[in-house]
């Protein structure tokens, strides 16, 4: 597994959610070290506190590993409605917009 990739990601989740280390560590009762190593992937985690870090960014684990594991079709699909959920009805409208200009498109584009 890419440790590295997986840190990638529940960092910019992290910061995307505008906590810091050391907010984050205290709602998943880690240590402040401990959530640095991760993020750098310099440490690998139990499947209990991946599961505990995922649910307090609010994001499923296999958004965690798509940069880890192949995507199938059901991981894009969920992330799909996870993304979808997340936006407001304008943000939903451009979304059905950008989508509709893409598949207009060429397909050389």
């Amino acid at each position: 597994m890419n440790q590295i990739a997986l840190g990638k990601r529940i960092r910019s989740e992290r910061r995307a959610r505008g906590l810091t280390q050391e907010q984050l560590a205290e709602k998943v009762d880690l240590s402040t070290t401990y959530i640095g190593f991760i993020e750098r992937g310099e440490r690998t985690m139990t499947l209990n506190t991946l599961t505990t870090i995922a649910n307090e960014l609010h994001v499923s684990i296999d958004y965690l590993l798509q940069d880890v594991v192949p995507l199938d079709s059901s991981v894009r699909t969920n992330r799909l409605n996870q993304l979808w959920s997340s936006a407001s009805p304008s943000q939903q409208e451009m979304i059905l917009n950008l989508i509709q200009t893409v598949l207009n498109s060429p397909p050389d584009c």
